[in-house]
């Protein structure tokens, strides 16, 4: 292991963000390495991961799976760690610089947690532990001096933009959303949307989840109250545009009017990279824009179909407290639903608003009252699912 690189546990290796992860490492030149993987079931690919970028430790976080699993062609300077103590373990070591939060899902809250008691960088990819424990979460990172660095394309962007002016010039946040594929159809052409048409987004390459939560637009809920709380505005300052080529990826409108856009070819190794190397810039692999050629940026406001879900996200980041866990919890649910067939693509968004609207509002919960909200709100989808 090169102990003069920038040492970054890939927490999530297999997933989309991770491939794009370790893709920016290996062209690193040596800058960046892999100290750490893990995987949740994939193991073989976590094993090809292991033989490519020759970690310190690899975590396979479900325990059952990992015993019944031949690890023999583990590398032998790779140490294999099991559960949600493994991954404990890794993110408290003093050589990890950056942790890049990339577990999906709740799931991914405990890790990240753990990293910023540590007064790690996270490198954060999983906005659900922004969502779901959003004041807990930053106020535990000031508290602790640690640092959280966004790597969604549109935080990230945002971020970005920032560093044009004082967070007192700042007067609105605009998140930019393609619309996903659905855009354009009526209710009752929604009601017959399969599991793979909702799996074919028009711009990006995202895992199941992610891609089915851009087409209800529910991503974008989450989005705004991950705004929220990660950069500190109200909700009534965070706007929403509808902008299907996704050049564009967030803007900034300052005090004075002008506003601040960070553009580039939708590539989630562009953000990756920035949040990995920062405060940096270097070069890197992402793919870039062609001044040569011509092209457009179309924004429209969202239509009030897609404005359903967005109240939802302007609610849970007005109310605070267990809304956003309840949200959060309750979409996993849905859209886990929806793959598995037993949910209709039209029922996500209205399955969410009910849970959200019968949940016990708790306004300062604690850690373990979250954890307890987020799973009576996936009890609760339970009604949704057709029978």
């Amino acid at each position: 292991m090169n102990n003069t690189a920038k040492q970054i546990a890939v927490l999530g290796s297999t997933g989309s963000i991770g491939h794009n992860a370790l893709e920016v490492i290996a062209a690193s030149n040596g800058r960046l390495q892999a100290c750490a993987l893990s995987a949740h079931t994939r193991f073989a690919e976590l094993v090809q991961q292991a033989r490519q970028h020759r970690p310190r430790w690899v975590i396979a976080s479900h325990e059952r799976q990992a015993a019944a699993f031949d690890w023999s062609d583990l590398p032998e300077e790779t140490e294999l760690l099991l559960g949600s103590s493994g991954l404990a373990q890794v993110v408290a070591q003093p050589s990890v610089d950056v942790v890049l939060a990339a577990i999906m899902g709740s799931a991914g809250l405990e890790s990240t947690w753990q990293a910023l008691e540590h007064k790690k960088t996270v490198a954060i990819a999983n906005k659900e532990a922004l969502v779901a424990a959003g004041p807990l979460v930053t106020q535990l990172a000031a508290a602790q001096g640690a640092q959280l660095l966004p790597v969604d394309s549109e935080h990230s962007a945002i971020f970005q933009a920032l560093q044009a002016g004082r967070p007192a010039e700042v007067e609105r946040l605009v998140l930019t959303a393609s619309g996903g594929p659905f855009r354009h159809l009526s209710t009752e052409e929604l009601k017959a949307v399969t599991v793979a048409e909702a799996l074919e987004h028009p711009v990006w390459k995202m895992g199941p989840k992610i891609t089915v939560d851009s087409a209800t637009m529910m991503n974008k809920a989450l989005e705004i109250v991950e705004a929220h709380w990660l950069f500190g505005i109200a909700p009534e300052c965070i706007d929403v545009v509808i902008h299907p080529q996704s050049i564009v990826h967030s803007l900034v409108e300052y005090v004075d009017g002008a506003v601040v856009a960070q553009l580039s070819p939708p590539d989630m190794r562009l953000p990756i990279q920035y949040a990995l190397y920062y405060p940096e810039r270097v070069a890197g692999v992402a793919e870039r824009l062609d001044w040569k050629q011509a092209f457009s940026c179309e924004f429209e406001p969202p239509t009030p179909r897609q404005q359903v879900a967005l109240d939802l996200g302007y609610q849970c980041a007005q109310a605070g407290g267990t809304s956003g866990a309840v949200l959060n919890a309750a979409n996993e649910a849905a859209v886990g639903a929806f793959l598995a067939g037993e949910l209709h693509f039209t029922e996500i968004v209205p399955a969410c608003q009910s849970v959200l609207e019968a949940h016990a509002f708790v306004a300062a919960p604690t850690l373990s009252q979250l954890i307890a909200m987020d799973r009576w709100a996936r009890e609760e989808i339970l009604n949704w699912v057709c029978t």
